[in-house]
């Protein structure tokens, strides 16, 4: 008899919802054992539009009770993970010939009162003639209307999720890829494959959760062989990072002549974040890249808004991911449903019979989903489990902090006197990221005995130093300088090639993986 210990739960996907899922699961008392074939968050959860937000658009295709789950969420995510999440006012102007101002009202009306909206601002009408907001936008425009959202630095929510599923006794294995799975005597053998030392072996667990995002139908296919797979439809969304375009800290909300809607988000202090497009996707989720028809279409979008235009040259990175949606056969990329399915399949495992029967056992799929409902998401995923394996625990996510974010939704400023007061060395500017990155274990990033910034070690460029990269390797799974400079920090930035490759040889020599070019991040720098 194979005596391996047995997990309750075996995670595929190590992105916001198999993050989400591991560490609820793991918090009601399952055992759980999470695998990602790259690292964490490096698919469609660090490509997003960086918003903790309800889905205004959505309310035109009568997405409801999706909105309000997500407007109910920004409040909870924002109280849960102060450090990485925060409110952000949104301008959206108002252009003659396109959706007329009365919807936009009647649409902000309910993106204000369907959601349990307590600490965020309400909806204002602006007159653009006088706001600074019109300031950098072309003449003409003379009502807007302003409302409230939320900014998540998305990569670092699953990275937190992953710390602390971690920390309550998750096995999380990141560059490990789940190459087959059996089912027999009452529980999953799951064959692994770790991509770093090439050993492969085997993990057993009673039920298998299939979050792999944009490869869900691949690991059902080809890992489960279940037959005549399709369920997602790949949607491509692609963003663009311009040098700063305003000085304001609000966003702007910009409505196309096609029906899209474009985002110009203050990002990183220095930059101005726009995006996304919406287009289906053919091909390996893996090779996705912007195109040269959707910059295009980006610069035009935000040129038809801002006074100084947009331009190719004025892009210092651009990054693009695939949407795995649920396909609907919704007709328009745009139209598909962003709400999430959870499936649990009839059969599966070679020999298993259609509809159940021997050699199946319980896979839970997941279709769709946003960042903001993640959480949500999770909890409907624990009641499915609880069905098969028997109900552990309470909801209990909704009020536990997130590692770095127990602090008062209101206080970062003051958690930044805190590592001032503790580091006076510190640059105020490095102490605000270090704070936005780390909340409250910003302290454990820094060796409390520093006196001087020659104490946090050797220094790679821009504020990143040996003290945070030898913290992101051993408390955050980077095992690369592309998982340091741009899903861990965004650094990469402003790191020079020479500086990243610098980096990159500082990891290798501490045995980390070699991927070559340091600043493979960035896919477009034209």
């Amino acid at each position: 008899m194979d005596k391996t210990p047995i997990h309750d739960v075996f995670v595929i996907g190590g992105g916001i919802n198999g993050c989400g899922i591991a560490r609820d699961a793991v918090g009601r008392g399952y055992s759980v054992f999470l695998a990602e074939m790259d690292d964490l968050a490096s698919g469609t959860s660090s490509g997003s539009t960086k918003l903790i937000h309800g889905g205004l658009r959505y309310l035109e295709y009568y997405e409801f009770r999706l909105v309000r789950e997500a407007l109910t969420e920004r409040e909870v995510l924002w109280r849960n993970a102060p450090h990485i999440i925060w409110p952000l006012r949104f301008i959206l102007p108002y252009s003659k010939g396109l959706r007329p101002a009365w919807m936009l009202r009647l649409g902000l009306f309910l993106y204000d009162h369907i959601g349990g909206r307590k600490l965020l601002p309400p909806t204002r009408t602006l007159d653009m003639r006088t706001d600074v907001a019109g300031k950098p936008l072309k003449p003409g425009f003379v009502k807007a209307f302003e409302y409230s959202d939320g900014w998540v630095n998305d990569a670092r929510l699953v990275v937190l999720n992953a710390r602390d599923a971690a920390d309550r006794g998750a096995q999380i294995r990141t560059r490990t890829k789940v190459e087959g799975a059996d089912y027999e005597d009452g529980a999953w053998t799951v064959r692994l494959h770790d991509l770093i030392d090439g050993v492969r072996y085997a993990v057993r667990a009673r039920l298998i959760v299939n979050a792999a995002g944009p490869w869900v139908d691949h690991v059902l296919s080809q890992v489960l062989k279940h037959p005549d797979v399709h369920n997602v439809r790949l949607v491509q969304g692609s963003h663009i990072v311009v040098r700063k375009k305003f000085d304001d800290p609000r966003a702007y909300f910009f409505q196309n002549a096609d029906g899209r809607l474009v985002f110009a988000i203050p990002y990183e202090e220095e930059f101005t974040l726009i995006g996304t497009t919406d287009q289906d996707y053919v091909g390996d989720p893996h090779k996705v890249k912007i195109t040269e028809a959707e910059i295009d279409y980006l610069c035009a979008a935000a040129s038809e808004y801002f006074s100084e235009a947009v331009r190719r040259a004025d892009i210092v990175w651009s990054y693009s991911a695939v949407r795995p949606l649920y396909d609907d056969g919704a007709s328009k990329a745009q139209e598909a449903t962003r709400d999430y399915v959870l499936r649990v399949e009839p059969s599966a495992g070679p020999g298993a019979e259609p509809g159940g029967g021997a050699g199946s056992g319980p896979v839970i799929d997941v279709f769709g989903g946003k960042i903001t409902t993640y959480r949500r998401l999770a909890e409907a995923m624990l009641d499915k489990i609880g069905q098969y394996l028997g109900p552990k625990g309470a909801k209990w996510t909704a009020s536990a902090p997130l590692p770095g974010g127990d602090f008062a939704a209101t206080g970062y400023e003051a958690e930044v006197e805190k590592l001032k007061s503790t580091y006076p060395f510190l640059d105020i500017a490095h102490a605000r990221r270090l704070v936005r990155l780390y909340g409250t274990r910003a302290h454990a990033v820094l060796p409390g005995s520093a006196q001087s910034m020659a104490d946090l070690g050797r220094h790679f460029g821009s504020d990143l130093y040996e003290a945070e990269v030898r913290y992101l390797i051993e408390n955050e799974w980077a095992m690369t300088a592309e998982d340091v400079l741009w899903r861990r920090t965004k650094r990469g930035l402003w790191l020079t090639e020479v500086e990243a490759a610098g980096l990159n040889e500082f990891m290798m020599g501490l045995g980390c993986r070699s991927v070559g070019a340091a600043g493979s991040g960035r896919e477009a720098n034209a």
